[in-house]
Parts: C-alpha cells; sequence; structure tokens
C-alpha cells in the first residue's frame, strides 16, 4: 500500500483550505486506500491570529519542520501533499517546508485553495521561489478558470482538476418558493465583514432597492473584518436603509442552517483578488438558494450565470440592484434557479464526489 504524507491545514481555524482538510483527513476512503500520515500545515489555532507574527507562531512552525522530517526519515512516504499559500510570507513558510521534502527526493503533489502567483511572478525573488518550488511537481486546482494563475510555473499536463465538495446536512431538499403574500424576500449575505467580499456594494444596492419600492431585507451573517460593526451600522446610516438592512453576528449550527433556510436569495458581490473557490456558495446551492455573484476566481466554476443565478460586474452596485430586483419582483425564477443550483450541487460539489476524485488523482500518481 502507497504511503502518503498530508501536509495540510485543518481546523481551528475554520476556512475554507481547513475545512476541506478536514474532509481528507477524516475520510475513510482515502484512509483506506493508502497509508496516510497528516501533518498540520497551519500556525494559527484561531482566525484573530491569521496574518499576524509572534513567539508561538514561530515556535509552531519549527514543530510543522520538525514533524515534516521525522516523518520523512522514518516514514519514508511515496509521495507528499502539500496545501500551498500562494503569496506573502506564508508561501515562503511553506517553502522552506517544500525544500524539506525536495532533499529527501520525494514526489510533491500541490493543493492550491488560493491564488496570487499571477500577481507576483514579475517580482524576481517570487520568480526565483516559483521556479525552484514548483520544478517537477504536480497539482491539483479547483477549477480550469484558475490556471492562468500557475501557467508560467507548471505545465497542463502536470495540472489536475478536482472542485471542492461539501457534505449534505440535511435529506430533506429545501423549496425556498413563498406564497405571494409572504413579505418580505429575505436576501442573505454570509461572510465576515470585509470589504472586498462586497459587504459596501450590497449595502449599496439596497439603496436602490429602497429607491424601487421593493419589500426585502437583507441579512448580514459573519464577524468584524476590516469593517467593524460600528462602521457598518454607519455605512447603513449613510444609504439610509436602516429598516431593510440588519446585522446578525457570527452564527454556527442550527442557527447558520436557519439562516439559509430562512433566505430566498444568497449574495455574495466580491472582488477579492485571490478569491479561488468559495465554500459559502456551494453551502448556499445545497439550500437551493439563486447565488449572485462574480466572476473571480473559480466562481463560474460554480454559478452558471443565467441559470442557477447571476454572475455580476465587481463593485457594481447599480448591476447587483438591478439582479435583486429581478429576483425580488419573480417568485417563479428565484425557484427555479434555486432548484438548478442545488442540483448543480448534488452532481458536482458533494464532499462524496470530491472524495472519488481526489483519490483518482492521488491514485494515478
Amino acid at each position: 500500500m502507497k504511503k502518503i504524507l498530508f501536509i495540510l491545514h485543518y481546523p481551528p481555524p475554520v476556512h475554507g483550505a481547513a475545512k476541506v482538510g478536514e474532509y481528507i483527513k477524516e475520510s475513510t476512503l482515502i484512509n483506506n486506500s493508502f497509508q496516510c500520515r497528516y501533518i498540520n500545515l497551519g500556525t494559527s489555532i484561531n482566525v484573530d491570529e491569521i496574518g499576524k507574527t509572534g513567539f508561538l507562531k514561530l515556535k509552531r512552525y519549527f514543530s510543522i519542520l520538525v514533524s515534516s522530517y521525522v516523518q520523512l526519515r522514518k516514514f519514508k512516504p511515496d509521495l507528499v501533499y502539500l496545501t500551498l499559500t500562494t503569496t506573502g510570507i506564508g508561501f515562503f513558510k511553506d517553502a522552506m517546508v517544500v525544500f524539506l521534502v525536495k532533499l529527501f527526493k520525494v514526489p510533491v503533489l500541490f493543493h492550491f485553495h488560493n491564488k496570487g502567483i499571477k500577481n507576483k511572478q514579475n517580482e524576481w525573488y517570487y520568480s526565483l521561489f516559483y521556479k525552484k518550488v514548483f520544478r517537477d511537481a504536480n497539482a491539483i486546482l479547483l477549477s480550469p478558470y484558475l490556471y492562468d494563475d500557475v501557467a508560467r510555473y507548471i505545465p497542463k499536463e502536470k495540472v489536475h482538476y478536482c472542485a471542492n465538495g461539501i457534505p449534505e446536512v440535511s435529506s430533506t431538499p429545501v423549496d425556498h418558493q413563498k406564497t405571494e403574500n409572504v413579505k418580505p424576500v429575505s436576501i442573505l449575505f454570509l461572510s465576515n465583514l470585509i470589504k472586498s467580499k462586497g459587504v459596501n456594494v450590497l449595502v449599496h444596492a439596497c439603496k436602490f432597492l429602497k429607491d424601487k419600492n421593493l419589500d426585502f431585507e437583507c441579512v448580514f451573517v459573519g464577524g468584524e473584518g476590516d469593517i467593524s460593526v460600528p462602521r457598518f451600522r454607519d455605512t447603513i446610516d449613510y444609504y439610509d436603509v436602516k429598516d431593510y438592512v440588519r446585522y446578525d453576528g457570527r452564527k454556527y449550527g442550527i442557527e447558520k442552517e436557519e439562516a439559509y433556510r430562512n433566505a430566498d436569495i444568497f449574495v455574495l458581490p466580491t472582488m477579492y483578488k485571490n478569491e479561488c473557490f468559495p465554500l459559502v456558495l456551494l453551502e448556499a446551492m445545497q439550500y437551493g438558494l439563486p447565488v449572485i455573484s462574480t466572476d473571480e476566481g473559480g466562481i463560474p466554476e460554480i454559478v452558471e450565470d443565467g441559470v442557477s443565478g447571476f454572475l455580476i460586474e465587481k463593485q457594481s452596485a447599480q448591476e447587483l440592484s438591478e439582479k435583486l430586483a429581478q429576483l425580488i419582483k419573480d417568485s417563479d425564477q428565484r425557484t427555479k434557479m434555486g432548484r438548478e443550483g442545488r442540483r448543480r450541487y448534488l452532481e458536482r460539489f458533494t464532499k462524496e464526489t470530491f472524495e472519488k476524485r481526489f483519490l483518482e488523482i492521488i491514485s494515478s500518481l
């Protein structure tokens, strides 16, 4: 039986790459197919630590290097799987792990959950490291839409595509069609309050919807990011939409599930330049919600424009309001798009589909 060393992120803290890492680590299919060892590549133990430095994070990093060395020397893996950060200090941190693996001449498979290589490849020190890190390596990308980011360093024949998947949380499909006398139509945003996720764009769009005298509510669920709660409330006051927009804070488990069930439309107008494959969109489709987002990263792989939702121009509150108005006015279209989204989720984005495809890739290497 082949031996695989997985150096990857898993919770805590909870984020997209960590959740996928957890699915891999706990997968019966994968663990029964190979001899597996796991090392947590994360140096943060909560969301607040991400992007910061400190003695404890440095200590955790050296622990990763030591654990990697021990496993390479004693376990002697046939393949090392690594979820690489593409830019910033995280990339250079991960690069040292890669160089350690290369000293043992073990094949490496990178799994990218973020992007940004293309934006940095013309900086000489990044280019130098990219060439050394990616030499002779295979890679997993979440979508063909993301290949352009690594095209300079990894040839197409070395790239494998595996869309993320999420587990079904309920055996009962959700149908969000409401009777005509049930109002208002509920719009859901579920992410931290981060400007690049389109928070202010959505609030601005609500101003346009208000001016059209549409009956709606817009619910924001998530923690504080680079936008504080007081600043968010100031934005609501600025656009005079406090009767239409509310902030519900963080929600987990059953409360998060209820947020999806109570919504009619899901919106993520992201402009985050390193956006790849937001799991939150898969969750919305799982609950049968029509989705409005942008064409950033691999999102066009998730949302079929005009079929399961709409893809709009980034930072366009006007276009966002027009698509929202269209769905607010037409409950039949909301229902049809939501059903198409759930069908697409079941066909392509379940945890089981992800595991099978992931196993195919690992086995082929």
